[in-house]
């Protein structure tokens, strides 16, 4: 068993994000509209538009913009020209719209905010993605994300080859160094996780020294932290863990029931090759969410 099955595409159902698009357009038109197009254009005009990739990336936000479409004008009609995910050349276009030429106007810079923004997420994924493609260590993102927009933003890290932490403080238990200097001991916080949550929730502790992390698999948590170590200190920690597991090196790479190793801190494009190829399993990094620039995409008109 791979230690990272394959998994089918990322879905988002529109009705998740229905509620941040609308209030995204609840802020773009105010309180009286779109002045500018409602003085400027009839309400017998009709348009169709082509929403083109400016600079070569992954296209992710095909959901949320064509929401913002629907929701301005229902007549208006969106059809994506690629599938999410896709990695397109510049010049591509990835969505047609048709239909009120005012409704399209005034649903055009949120949709394309959030085509943007998405598709940059997970244009910069999928760089960090591609740099330790041949190793066994995937790259995830973290709770470190833009307020409202963890699902979306998580969605499209998906899309560009990562995978998702943690999506809120409910749904897993990450004991971090703080927790653990109220706690007392690395040990008995992750004890303490166990007894108090069901057992499908699944525990993680963050470590920062080879002691700590020893003490960690004395009570076996789902995942080990290992914050700020250089590869060569990660590799000591897979040495460690594969060790404690009582594995052989091919069945400790393809076992998910061990204790995973998630390395996390200053992950940079010119550094995760490294930590991947130490040989562990996750590595983390704010910088996919929180650094990534957007991707260049226009809306090209015209008149029907």
């Amino acid at each position: 068993m791979s230690a990272h099955p394959a998994s089918l595409p990322p879905f988002l159902p529109a009705l998740l994000v229905e509620a941040q698009v609308r209030a995204a357009l609840q802020e773009d038109l105010g309180r009286a509209g779109d002045i500018t197009t409602a003085a400027t254009i009839g309400p017998d005009k009709h348009a169709t538009a082509e929403l083109n990739a400016r600079d070569a990336g992954v296209v992710a936000g095909l959901v949320p913009a064509g929401l913002a479409f629907r929701l301005v004008d229902p007549d208006l009609v969106f059809e994506p020209l690629v599938e999410e995910g896709a990695r397109v050349a510049a010049g591509t276009p990835v969505a047609r719209v048709s239909g009120p030429a005012r409704g399209l106007l005034s649903g055009e810079r949120v949709a394309l905010n959030y085509l943007m923004h998405l598709s940059g997420v997970a244009t910069y994924t999928a760089r960090f993605a591609d740099a330790i493609a041949h190793t066994h260590a995937r790259v995830t993102c973290t709770r470190k994300t833009l307020p409202g927009l963890r699902a979306l933003e998580k969605y499209a890290v998906r899309l560009g080859g990562g995978s998702s932490h943690r999506y809120g403080l409910d749904d897993a238990v990450l004991i971090k160094d703080n927790h653990i200097a109220v706690c007392g001991s690395v040990a008995g916080a992750v004890m303490a996780a166990r007894a108090y949550c069901g057992h499908l929730v699944r525990v993680e502790v963050e470590v920062d020294s080879l002691d700590q992390m020893r003490e960690a698999l004395t009570a076996a948590p789902d995942v080990i932290l290992l914050d700020n170590m250089g590869a060569d200190r990660l590799a000591e920690a897979v040495a460690i863990n594969r060790a404690d597991s009582g594995l052989t090196e091919e069945a400790y790479r393809h076992d998910v029931r061990r204790t995973q190793l998630e390395a996390s801190g200053n992950v940079t494009i010119a550094t995760i090759a490294a930590l991947a190829e130490s040989g562990v399993d996750y590595i983390s990094t704010s910088k996919i969410t929180m650094a990534a620039p957007t991707l260049d995409i226009g809306l090209d008109i015209t008149i029907s």
